[in-house]
């Protein structure tokens, strides 16, 4: 007498089967995504960087001093010359994730360019263009140049790249006068009316809470020329 095969281990088999497509398919999305956030950000930031210090400068030329973008307001151009001859990237108004993507980002609540007080800057480390992704390679020393229409303002870095590592939550390192709260820790000298400047980024090329500090302070103020 022959007996008919359970339906119960073709059932599990399928199930196991879909299960198994399934995770291929959320595999493969995670590695686009993570393709996506490395390679592709990266190339769509670069050409908005492109696009953006290009529109600034002919705006320059024509007598405005601001692009609004919808990043945000265009104001400035910074220049790293650690970084390349050829590195420009725009400097947006704010802090926002639209403007990260766009460039450096400016601490509204901080000083203006060459203003007494601290002008405060962050970019990102990775994705979106890598702005300060040779962060660690600053040297007390290296100039951080900040253009805008009328001025060129020359900063002159007083702590490395990764000299300083703190939470993110550590918001002394934007104040006016950052005053480190661990004595003897790195910090600008503690002169009132100083003309700071304060770049801020991710202390690791993935995902973290902690930030890499730089301070400076300006070393001259001259005419921009074209």
């Amino acid at each position: 007498m022959s007996t008919k095969p359970s339906a119960a281990p073709r059932r599990r088999g399928r199930i196991l089967t879909t299960i198994g497509l399934l995770m291929v398919v959320v595999g493969v999305a995670m590695l686009g995504w993570v393709g996506w956030q490395m390679y592709g950000t990266n190339w769509v930031s670069a050409r908005k960087h492109t696009e953006l210090v290009e529109r600034v400068e002919t705006n320059w030329r024509q007598g405005n001093d601001t692009v609004k973008a919808p990043e945000g307001s265009v104001e400035a151009v910074v220049r790293i010359p650690r970084f390349g001859r050829g590195y420009a990237v725009p400097l947006i108004e704010g802090v926002a994730d639209d403007a990260l993507a766009a460039g450096f980002g400016h601490f509204k609540s901080s000083a203006s360019p060459g203003g007494k007080g601290n002008y405060a800057l962050a970019a990102h480390r990775v994705t979106h263009g890598e702005p300060l992704r040779r962060m660690p390679d600053l040297v007390p020393g290296d100039k951080i140049i900040v253009d805008t229409r009328k001025w060129t303002y020359t900063y002159l870095l007083d702590t490395g790249g990764d000299d300083l590592i703190v939470p993110f939550t550590q918001t002394w390192v934007i104040d006016p006068l950052p005053t480190n709260p661990d004595q003897g820790g790195v910090q600008p000298a503690q002169e009132t009316g100083q003309r700071l400047i304060t770049l801020t980024t991710c202390s690791e090329l993935f995902h973290t809470d902690n930030r890499m500090i730089a301070f400076g302070h300006l070393l001259t103020k001259e005419p921009r020329t074209t």
